[in-house]
């Protein structure tokens, strides 16, 4: 039962590892994750429509319509909003009310003064008749003519007078005297009173407005009338049919008097007309601005249909307001559907483009050789310096508001664009940095609408940068790169304006200048960075090399207190493997510095290694030889424990660790063999564990650190016998198959061994001879030369002084290589 579960248990930690913890599952998921996340950042810019020419700039690309869509011409919908504005006739309100009563009530004092006037006329008949003495029966009298009178006989009336007519009352307006006798005058004629009545009721029932000359002026063929009496609404198409208060007064007096001259009377009463009319017809203006704006309101907008293909602005083209309102067209067209098309768009094309140079660099690129955490570096360097140049372009739309003379495009060239490439250069290598730089100069070009010199400019920019800051011995060298990049900015600049024939005017300048402190602008972002980057991903830099050469390190000072012979031995293999990296273009600083830390693990046992032995002393001699080679094996492990303790970095771990390969400590293995012939012994168990070198570096740390070691053996260290030491040396590791999987070539071979003979040279020159005094005695036999075979030099033979012989070696790849540093 318990092996069940324990079977059920290891096959669920089995499917855990493969689904979440396989490497290449995370990384497919790390290129997913980023491509998902540059889309978000680039897509709301507006995809591949650029929006930042204004009227009058140069296009640097074609700008083709991705799709057809439609562009609002605002001029040609303002015009039709006018149009429509001025099709709406003017409003009018009629009511025909106050002017018909203004006749009736005209009508009616005429005839009630003519009323008046006739039963006035009676009792006066009467009174006369009275005083005549003629037969009438007179019952009784009353009252005066003025103020109302009746005459009656035997209870019946004869004759009533009504009271005097109140003709300001009925007319509501103030009348003299005058008026008053004239009115009383006028409507004593009968023919006269029907006659007025008639015309002034058919002059009246017109439409009146108070100013005709101000109404034809807004005449437009037609006005609408309301009339408010019966809440119809008509169209009035003639403007003869209205009258102003001026015409109907002198329409009114050609009907009454037909051309004959007006008497005194006739003219007052003309005036109490002229008094009484007030218009009926009234223009209505905030019905008639309602109706405007409504029709306004409702014309559509013009638009002009920009077909698929169709071309937009042409390379070279001076963009007018109508191209730009097209691109701002095209831009605002896209809908949810069409971004999120976009998006899917922008997301596969980054994915392919990753996907197939990350495959490519892998596969045909031995330097380009990424981890997780590599991966894992430059997906944040990716996202931030494209949200730095995100931001970049919306400070520049805000700095031109600010500064209207100095156009957006020219704040672009300050952008840091080199100065990822510079950070991948400083901590990866020049592979990995002109893979990132060629990625990013295309992102950036999707970023600006798809702009082909951009892409160009970004480019080159950063394979400039990331070839100077190649191998910094030191940080200002950041800002020499800064320098060539800026110079180097600052003629793609000048090319760019020469391709798209830009006119040479002062927005050169500001693009030259502001081109010559992006260069130095970079050197300033990586240098502060780096060391983010160092602590954040646990890097070893060039830069973190630089601190690690310094000999008064803990780990270099307890080295030289506890193993000084060790201590030594590492200065002279740095000093071996820096000119041999130059030599053959490797990395000397990471060359020289791992040579200081490669026997850092012989701290904990000092004594048991050859360098660091008394002259009387051999604690080999008591060990079995097994133990012997697990104690010289065991350096490599301490090493690595030391150097992880001490933070040293991958690189130079990976170096302790390699820097023996899988080589034969061949001394104690031949010892055991001698000790115990009939018992079997492994080889493999006096082999270091390994790996092999991987790197140019480890490998030649390989090479000097037995050159060196070999080098002491030399009775006579002439030129001759340290180049057949060093030729026999780099035979016996190559043939062992040590450098099998590291880049070293035989041409390089070649030059690192004229670089280990010149320095050896150097280290073990001849020295002169100089007599001995004949005072004093000096011991003549001649010093012999040490066979101790001890610590790390014994898995190495003795050199001999090469054999120019015409046979050569057995071994047919030793005279391959015998020539090795002859020059």
């Amino acid at each position: 039962m318990a092996s069940k579960q324990k079977a059920k248990h290891n096959s669920r930690q089995t499917i855990q590892h493969h689904f979440l913890m396989s490497a290449a599952t995370q990384k497919r998921l790390l290129l997913l994750g980023l491509a998902a996340l540059l889309t978000l950042i680039i897509v709301p810019k507006g995809g591949f429509v650029p929006n930042y020419y204004s009227s009058g700039d140069i296009a640097s690309h074609d700008i083709k319509a991705p799709r057809g869509f439609l562009v609002p011409e605002p001029a040609l919908t303002e015009k039709k909003k006018q149009d429509a504005e001025q099709s709406v006739v003017p409003v009018y309100d009629y009511d025909p009310r106050p002017s018909k009563a203004v006749a009736d009530n005209l009508a009616k004092v005429l005839q009630l003064l003519n009323t008046q006037a006739g039963k006035v006329e009676e009792l006066a008949d009467a009174q006369a008749q009275l005083h005549a003495g003629e037969a009438v029966p007179i019952v009784a009298a009353d009252g005066d003519a003025g103020n109302g009178a009746s005459i009656g006989v035997d209870g019946v009336t004869l004759v009533e007078v009504p009271p005097p007519v109140d003709a300001k009352a009925i007319l509501g307006v103030e009348l003299d005297d005058e008026h008053l006798a004239a009115l009383s005058t006028l409507a004593l004629d009968d023919d006269f009173v029907g006659h007025f009545s008639s015309e002034i009721r058919k002059g009246l029932d017109r439409e009146i407005v108070g100013n005709l000359v101000l109404f034809q002026s807004n005449w437009r063929g037609a006005i609408s009338v309301r009339n408010l009496a019966t809440q119809q609404e008509f169209d009035v198409v003639e403007a003869d049919n209205v009258l102003g208060l001026e015409e109907v007064v002198s329409a009114l007096n050609g009907a009454l008097f037909s051309g004959q001259q007006p008497t005194d009377d006739a003219l007052a009463l003309v005036m109490v007309v002229q008094k009484l009319i007030k218009p009926n017809l009234t223009f209505n203006q905030s019905e008639t601005e309602n109706r405007r704006r409504a029709a306004a309101e409702a014309v559509f907008p013009v638009l002009q249909q920009v077909k698929c293909g169709e071309m937009i602005v042409r390379e070279g083209e001076r963009v007018t307001e109508e191209q730009i309102r097209k691109l701002r067209a095209l831009q605002s067209s896209a809908d949810g559907v069409k971004i999120l098309r976009s998006a899917f768009g922008i997301f596969l094309a980054i994915l392919l483009a990753f996907f197939s140079l990350h495959r490519f660099a892998k596969l045909n690129i031995s330097k380009y050789d990424l981890h997780l955490r590599d991966l894992l570096f430059l997906a944040l360097v990716f996202s931030s310096f494209i949200v730095v140049a995100k931001v970049g372009i919306f400070i520049s739309t805000a700095m031109q508001s600010t500064f209207p003379y100095v156009d957006s495009a020219c704040y672009y060239y300050a952008l840091p664009f080199a100065a990822g490439a510079m950070l991948v250069r400083v901590v990866l290598n020049s592979e990995v940095a002109y893979v990132f730089a060629m990625l990013f100069a295309l992102l950036i070009g999707m970023l600006f609408g798809n702009n082909l010199y951009i892409i160009v400019y970004v480019l080159v920019g950063s394979v400039t940068a990331a070839h100077w800051v190649r191998h910094s011995k030191a940080r200002s060298n950041l800002y020499r790169a800064g320098w060539y990049l800026s110079l180097v900015n600052m003629l793609m600049v000048l090319a760019i304006f020469s391709l798209s024939d830009h006119v040479f005017d002062i927005q050169l300048v500001y693009r030259l200048g502001f081109a010559f402190v992006g260069g130095f602008g970079c050197a300033i972002v990586v240098n502060g960075t780096v060391p983010i980057m160092e602590s954040l991903f646990k890097y070893t830099t060039d830069f973190k090399l630089l601190e690690l050469a310094d000999m008064n390190t803990p780990i270099l000072r307890e080295l030289m207190i506890q193993a000084p012979g060790t201590y030594h031995h590492s200065i002279i293999v740095g000093n071996l493997v820096e000119n041999a990296a130059e030599a053959i273009g490797a990395n000397p600083i990471l060359a020289r510095v791992a040579a200081y830390y490669h026997d850092i693990g012989k701290i904990k046992k000092p004594l048991y290694f050859a360098e660091n032995m008394r002259l009387s002393e051999n604690r080999h001699d008591k060990l079995a030889p097994s133990m012997s080679a697990l104690i010289l094996i065991s350096h490599v492990k301490d090493g690595v424990e030391l150097a992880r303790e001490h933070k040293l970095g991958q690189n130079l771990i990976d170096i302790i660790r390699q820097h023996h390969g899988t080589a034969l400590i061949k001394f104690f293995y031949d010892k055991a063999q001698q000790c115990d012939k009939n018992a079997k012994v492994k080889e493999q168990d006096y082999r270091y564990p390994g790996p092999k070198p991987q790197t140019r570096e480890a490998a030649l740390i390989m090479l000097a650190d037995s050159v060196e070691a070999a080098g002491r053996t030399l009775s006579e260290p002439t030129p001759a016998r340290i180049q057949g030491m060093v030729q026999k040396i780099i035979n016996k590791i190559f043939i062992d198959g040590q450098l099998d999987e590291c880049e070293l070539t035989l041409k390089d071979l070649h030059e690192i061994a004229k670089s280990f003979n010149r320095i050896l040279s150097g280290i073990f020159h001849h020295r002169v001879d100089y007599p001995e005094p004949a005072y004093k005695e000096r011991d003549k036999e001649p010093k012999k030369e040490s066979k101790r075979k001890s610590g790390d030099d014994l898995h190495r033979e003795p050199a001999r002084e090469p054999r120019h012989t015409a046979s050569g070696d057995k071994n047919g790849s030793e005279d391959d290589l015998k020539r090795l540093g002859m020059s």
